[in-house]
């Protein structure tokens, strides 16, 4: 139950060693900084491109947790309904994908897969409450699931609903931590400023740790937990 919010931390941690190893090893400072000039000189065209970026992102199954933090450092908090849309709007074109493009192919190659089977049967029963639950949990890719979903039974509508709530906790994170990083990079925060920012992370932190427990608790009842963390084989 513990295992996946842990296993969450540590890949978070790994994502932030890589990001400071990025920022000190290679001019990255000065890359985001061109690129935040240039979104910023876009003015509102500029959101409309970082959304249209994601949405391709999101479909072409890159990883999102680098546009989220992204989001994050270009436009500050106003980066998480950016995110939470076009995250959404990407989910909702990699679903029809799946379901209308290459479905039959996907469940033949899946069908002989603990992982898809035991999850297939839980979308059956429980809908969409297993779409939130997935959201949720860290060891199952964001994009990977959009695709996932469109070779199950589920409706298009309940998935919609499901995955714009999910990943509301997961994008806050990511995008704080992007604010994060603009502070840093402007250099214009005083103490209590980074107190006030510090003391938010660890409570978005906290929060997200006892979500995603829970999550997990209620994915191990429906057997579905232990399937994952085995893997798809």
């Amino acid at each position: 139950m513990i295992r996946g919010s842990l296993i969450w931390f540590v890949l978070v941690a790994g994502l932030l060693v890589a990001i400071a190893i990025g920022w000190f090893a290679l001019p990255a400072r000065q890359w985001v900084e061109a690129f935040d000039a240039w979104i910023g000189a876009l003015g509102p065209w500029g959101v409309v491109l970082f959304a249209f970026a994601y949405v391709v992102a999101v479909v072409l199954l890159a990883p999102a947790e680098f546009l989220s933090i992204a989001a994050g450092f270009l436009f500050g908090t106003s980066g998480f309904p950016i995110v939470i849309v076009a995250a959404t709007v990407g989910a909702a074109l990699a679903f029809l994908v799946s379901r209308y493009a290459v479905r039959t192919r996907l469940r033949r190659l899946l069908q002989d897969k603990p992982r898809y089977s035991a999850i297939d049967r839980a979308v059956a029963e429980e809908g969409w409450k297993i779409v939130v639950l997935l959201r949720l949990n860290p060891l199952v890719p964001f994009n990977l699931q959009n695709y996932f979903f469109g070779a199950t039974e589920l409706g298009f509508l309940p998935y919609m609903v499901a995955t714009f709530f999910g990943i509301m906790p997961g994008a806050a994170f990511y995008v704080y931590l992007g604010t994060l990083g603009r502070e840093a990079g402007s250099g214009g925060a005083g103490a209590a400023r980074w107190i006030l920012l510090g003391s938010g992370l660890a409570l978005t932190a906290l929060v997200l740790f006892l979500v995603i427990r829970r999550a997990n608790a209620r994915l191990t009842e429906l057997g579905i937990a232990r399937t994952i963390g085995r893997g798809g084989r």
